[in-house]
C-alpha cells in the first residue's frame, strides 16, 4: 500500500478540520523547527513505536523533503488503523514553509546531527588537503582518512563521527530527552 501525496494547503485544510500530522524525521530536527501541533514519529524508532494514529482522522505524514516519507510510505501506512484516511506531505517542510504556512523554530537547538557532520567532515578534509599542499604531505592522511570513514558509514550506517557528536555538549540535551514518540 503507498500513500497518495497531499499538498501543503490542502493538507493545512485537513489539519483545521482535526487531522493528524506526523513528522517522521529525527529528535533533532524536529527540536530546531517543527509545524505546530506536530506528533513525533522518527522513522528510525517507527518500528517499535505503540501508537494508534488514526483516532477517526486523516493522518499527514511529512519530514523535511518528502523524500523520507515516499521511500518509507508503506511502513508508515501500516502504522494507520484500516479504513482511515492517510496522506503523506508534498516536498515535507520545505513546502509548507514556501506555502507561507506556520513553523515554529528554534534555532537555540544546535544544528542536526547530519549537517553538524557534514560540516566536521568537509572542514577536516579542506584543512587537511590545505596542510597537505602547503605544511607537509603527511597531512594528506587527513582528507584520506575522512573520506574512508564517510564511505564506512554510507556503506554499513555507522558513523562513528555521528557517535562523537552526539556527545558534544550541545547535543546532549536533544539526545537525552525522553522518548520522543509523542501520542497527545
Amino acid at each position: 500500500m503507498t500513500l497518495p501525496s497531499i499538498s501543503p494547503v490542502d493538507a493545512k485544510r485537513l489539519l483545521d478540520k482535526g487531522a493528524i500530522l506526523v513528522d517522521i524525521r529525527e529528535a533533532d530536527e524536529h527540536a530546531r523547527e517543527k509545524i505546530p501541533g506536530t506528533r513525533l514519529m522518527p522513522v528510525s524508532k517507527l518500528d517499535e513505536a505503540e501508537i494508534a494514529l488514526h483516532e477517526g482522522r486523516p493522518v499527514l505524514f511529512h519530514c523535511r523533503s518528502g523524500a523520507r516519507t515516499q521511500a518509507h510510505a508503506q511502513r508508515l501506512a501500516r502504522k494507520v488503523n484500516n479504513g482511515c484516511e492517510a496522506f503523506i506531505v508534498e516536498c515535507g517542510i520545505e513546502a509548507w514553509k514556501k506555502a507561507g504556512l506556520p513553523v515554529a523554530a528554534d534555532r537555540r537547538q544546535p544544528l542536526e546531527l547530519q549537517r553538524q557532520v557534514q560540516i566536521a567532515a568537509g572542514s577536516m578534509a579542506f584543512l587537511g588537503t590545505m596542510l597537505g599542499l602547503l605544511a607537509s604531505p603527511w597531512f594528506f592522511i587527513v582528507p584520506a582518512f575522512v573520506g574512508a570513514g564517510l564511505t564506512v558509514a554510507g556503506v554499513t550506517g555507522f558513523c562513528g563521527m555521528a557517535r562523537i557528536l552526539k556527545q558534544a555538549p550541545w547535543n546532549r540535551a536533544v539526545y537525552l530527552q525522553p522518548k520522543p514518540v509523542q501520542t497527545a
